[in-house]
C-alpha cells in the first residue's frame, strides 16, 4: 500500500479532479465551480483531505490548480484505459510546469531543546505559491503511483453516468466505484434488469 504522505497526495490529487473538472457525478451532469465559486471550491477540496499547505487562494492560483486537475484527470483516465505511456507522459509534463522538487522542511514543534530534529519531505519550494506547491506534491504523488506497482490503485468510477475518480485503498484493490452511492445506484440497476429479464 501506499504510505500515509503518498496517500495522502493522492487523495489530494483525487479531490481536486472530482471537484474541478467539468464531466458526470453520480449520475448526473457535474459542471465544475467557475468564476467566484472555484477558490472556495479549492480550499474545500484542500481541506476535506486534510492538506497542510499554508494557502490563500485567489483567483489566479485557482484557476491554476482547474488546469492541474485537469491534467491529473488524464492521468486517472490513462490508467483506467491501460494506458501506462500516456499516464507517464501527462505526469512528466505535470512534474515540469510545477516545477516539482523534493525537499526537507522541520515540522512544526519539531527540533526544540533536547528533541530530535522532525523533518517532512515535500515536493515544492518554501517560497511557492500554495497551488504551485500542491500541484508539485500532487504530480509527485501521482508519479510514485505509476511507477510504481500500485499504478491500477488509481481508477475511475465504473457505474453509469459517472466519472469522479478514486484512489482504491482497499486491502484487496476490488474497488471499483468512487462512493457507495454509484456502487448501491449500480447493484440497484442490475437488480432492476435481472428483475425485467425474469419478468
Amino acid at each position: 500500500m501506499f504510505d500515509s504522505h503518498v496517500a495522502l497526495l493522492l487523495d489530494q490529487a483525487a479531490a481536486l479532479v472530482n471537484a474541478l473538472t467539468d464531466g458526470e457525478a453520480r449520475g448526473r451532469p457535474y459542471a465544475a465551480p467557475r468564476g467566484a465559486e472555484l477558490p472556495p471550491a479549492v480550499d474545500a477540496a484542500v481541506s476535506h483531505t486534510g492538506g497542510s499547505l499554508a494557502r490563500t487562494v485567489d483567483a489566479a492560483q485557482a484557476e491554476y490548480l482547474a488546469a492541474t486537475a485537469r491534467s491529473m484527470r488524464e492521468v486517472f483516465q490513462a490508467v483506467q484505459d491501460g494506458r501506462p505511456d500516456d499516464a507517464a507522459t501527462t505526469v512528466n509534463r505535470l512534474l515540469r510546469d510545477s516545477g516539482a522538487r523534493p525537499r526537507l522542511d522541520r515540522t512544526a514543534g519539531g527540533g526544540s531543546e533536547g528533541e530530535a530534529a522532525s523533518w517532512q519531505l515535500h515536493f515544492h519550494g518554501a517560497g511557492d505559491s500554495f497551488a504551485a506547491g500542491h500541484s508539485a506534491a500532487c504530480a509527485t504523488g501521482l508519479a510514485l503511483a505509476v511507477a510504481g506497482s500500485l499504478t491500477g490503485r488509481l481508477g475511475v468510477c465504473r457505474a453509469g453516468r459517472c466519472d469522479r475518480v478514486y484512489v482504491d485503498t482497499s486491502r484487496n484493490a476490488a474497488r471499483q466505484f468512487c462512493s457507495t452511492a454509484c456502487q448501491n445506484r449500480t447493484k440497484a440497476a442490475a437488480f432492476r434488469a435481472r428483475k425485467g429479464a425474469e419478468g
